[in-house]
């Protein structure tokens, strides 16, 4: 099992890592430790950015293909948010429950001759200063020249490292379930009782069966209650009859679990040769299936890097970015997630001050730009990394506008895995020859834009300063080939 890159924990972080391995050229190995992939659907929204990103890979319109996956609005405090502005019209959110998306990815990597290794489970690592040694409960080993971690909340390799994980633990629980119910015509998504009981209800696309499924979330007073308590159908119907009375029922529960409200990130995302990425570098309750997304981008910003490190181009302090990009990233979501757990009373006090602030903000969130700031960040499309050799520029480290080319969109140019330069008055050529084995150059003439410098993970890293061009490329795509 001696490879380039060796994955810990095959859900969406860790699929995503090796398919932006493969692209990038790298050997890689993905073990998980269940015997077969869980029915739980734990997530069931992609955002914008995520959606934008598989667009890039070409692997949006085969999954959207495969199943029933409808168009959404995301929220903020059960505030719907429209799909304007950052937020892409044209990538919409999109209900893709997590089992759907594992399958389309176990299904897609096979396809490469990439399979899941199960029954893996994690025992042991080592690292010394050319790779690191795993060490599984079946006895098998795997030596790697690095190591991903995506083995979720409660991870193995995490704790291996002993790595500090600071942050609150969880002190109130609520019920999330994959539900068919009846009812639910024109329902909306967020609902309150007198008592302080809510539940939030959203579509997760049609069992094999091609019957509607619905995710359920139900918390208020009384109801947190330890988690290994097993939820029952009663359960989940008395909580339903204090919020809707008799207009909502119960048809089947699928699947249910107890979640918390704990908050943690870890504070180094590297360690040597292992790095952290997921819910094994950050935990917190599932608003807008907000941690699904955030460790699939962690998976789409290392990918890339480890490609490059691997292949021997990556430029000193290339790795160390992952850390740097992706923590901030990371302790913006837990933010805005904190707050939302704040101001929507998710254990259900009743404080009569936390009823007046939300009040207050719904207030505010009518104001178009406070609307459209919070789509941004629901959507994904808030996230800004630093770029230190570039000067200032709106759209630097955000995510590339998906501008047509003419014969191709920009999307379309980052599928090879290869950063793009963006030449409109073609004056370029020379100034890039150096790196044109990992960077591909298009003169989009159709685009009224300056030109840009986009890296393989679709993001902005330099645009039309001239001065900064060469230190960008060198920065983010190594040293040159020649001159």
């Amino acid at each position: 099992m001696d490879t380039d890159v060796l994955i810990v924990g095959a859900g969406p972080t860790g699929l995503t890592a090796a398919n932006e391995l493969l692209l990038a050229g790298a050997s890689t190995v993905l073990a998980d430790r269940l015997p077969q992939r869980s029915a739980l659907s734990r997530a069931g929204g992609m955002q914008s950015r995520t959606v934008e990103a598989l667009d890039q890979r070409g692997l949006l319109e085969p999954m959207l293909a495969a199943g029933d996956h409808p168009v959404g609005t995301s929220h903020f405090v059960g505030i719907p948010l429209p799909a304007d502005g950052a937020s892409r019209p044209r990538l919409p959110w999109r209900s893709v429950p997590q089992v759907v998306l594992e399958g389309f990815f176990e299904d897609h990597l096979a396809a490469q001759g990439l399979h899941v290794r199960r029954d893996h489970e994690l025992v042991a690592l080592t690292q010394d200063g050319d790779a690191v040694t795993a060490t599984f409960a079946n006895g098998r080993t795997a030596r790697a020249r690095y190591l991903i971690a995506a083995d979720g909340g409660h991870s193995t390799v995490r704790s291996l490292l002993k790595a500090e994980f600071p942050g609150r633990a969880g002190t109130a629980t609520t019920v999330a379930a994959d539900v068919r119910l009846s009812g639910t015509e024109d329902l909306g998504t967020h609902h309150r009782a007198e008592d302080g009981t809510w539940a939030a209800v959203f579509p997760l696309g049609t069992d094999d069966r091609g019957r509607p499924l619905r995710r359920l979330a139900l918390g208020g007073p009384g109801r947190s209650v330890p988690r290994d308590v097993p939820i029952t159908e009663e359960e989940i119907r008395t909580g339903l009859r204090a919020v809707f009375g008799e207009r909502v029922q119960l048809l089947e529960l699928c699947h249910a679990r107890r979640i918390t409200n704990a908050a943690r990130q870890v504070a180094q995302y590297r360690h040597g040769r292992v790095f952290l990425a997921g819910d094994a570098a950050h935990v917190h309750l599932p608003l807008g299936a907000q941690g699904m997304n955030t460790g699939m981008q962690d998976a789409f910003n290392l990918g890339w890097k480890l490609g490059a490190a691997v292949r021997g181009w990556a430029s000193e302090g290339l790795l160390d970015s992952y850390h740097t990009e992706r923590h901030l990233a990371g302790a913006l979501v837990l933010r805005n997630v904190q707050a939302q757990s704040l101001l929507m009373d998710w254990a259900g006090t009743g404080d009569p001050e936390v009823t007046a602030a939300r009040q207050l903000f719904a207030e505010l969130a009518e104001l178009p730009e406070v609307r459209r700031r919070l789509g941004e960040v629901m959507a994904g499309m808030a996230t800004r990394y630093p770029m230190p050799d570039a000067g200032p520029h709106p759209l630097l480290g955000g995510p590339a506008p998906d501008l047509d080319l003419g014969p191709a969109r920009l999307h379309e140019l980052l599928r090879s895995g290869r950063g793009v330069l963006l030449d409109p008055q073609g004056t370029l050529a020379e100034a890039v020859a150096p790196w044109s084995d990992r960077v591909d150059r298009t003169t989009g003439r159709g685009a009224a834009t300056e030109p840009m410098l986009v890296r393989p993970d679709g993001y902005v890293c330099w645009v039309g300063t001239p001065e900064a061009l060469r230190p960008s490329l060198a920065r983010w795509f190594g040293a040159p080939t020649s001159g």
